[in-house]
C-alpha cells in the first residue's frame, strides 16, 4: 500500500515537533520527523530497539553517549540498544529525518529528562 506524509497517522511531540508513522509494526517502525530551529527531544535509551536516523534536509546535531555528531542531508547515524541519545536541531532551518527502529520503540524507551546538551 502506498503512503506519505499526507496519508501517514500524525502525531505532534515534545512542544513543536510532528512525526508520521509510515511503517507501524511490533517488528518495524519507521517514522518520518520534523522538528523545527531550536527544537529537541529528551535524551533516552531503548532496551531492545536498534534504531537508524536519516537526515532528509536540514542539519541535525545527534547527542550519543555525551559526543554531539552533525548530520548533514543525506547522512544518518546508527543507534544501539541500550545506548542514550538525542536528536538535537541547534540550526535556524527546519530539519526532517527518518527514525528507522527494529523492533518498535513503543514501551521501550527510559528517559533522562535533567540532560542538558548545552554544557558539550
Amino acid at each position: 500500500m502506498k503512503i506519505s506524509k499526507q496519508t501517514a497517522p500524525h502525531y505532534i511531540w515534545g512542544s513543536r515537533c510532528d512525526g508520521w508513522h509510515l511503517v507501524q509494526q511490533e517488528n518495524l517502525s519507521i517514522i518520518h520527523e520534523h522538528m523545527p530551529p531550536g527544537t529537541q527531544e529528551v535524551r533516552h535509551y531503548h532496551s531492545r530497539a536498534r534504531q537508524f536516523f536519516f537526515v532528509l534536509t536540514g542539519v541535525a546535531t545527534m547527542e550519543v553517549q555525551g559526543e554531539l555528531i552533525t548530520l548533514y542531508p543525506h547522512e544518518g547515524i546508527e543507534i544501539p540498544p541500550r545506548v542514550s541519545h538525542q536528536m538535537i536541531n541547534r540550526s535556524s532551518e527546519a530539519v526532517e529525518f527518518l527514525v528507522i527502529s527494529q523492533p518498535t520503540t513503543r514501551g521501550d524507551r527510559v528517559e533522562f529528562p535533567g540532560f542538558n546538551p548545552k554544557k558539550f
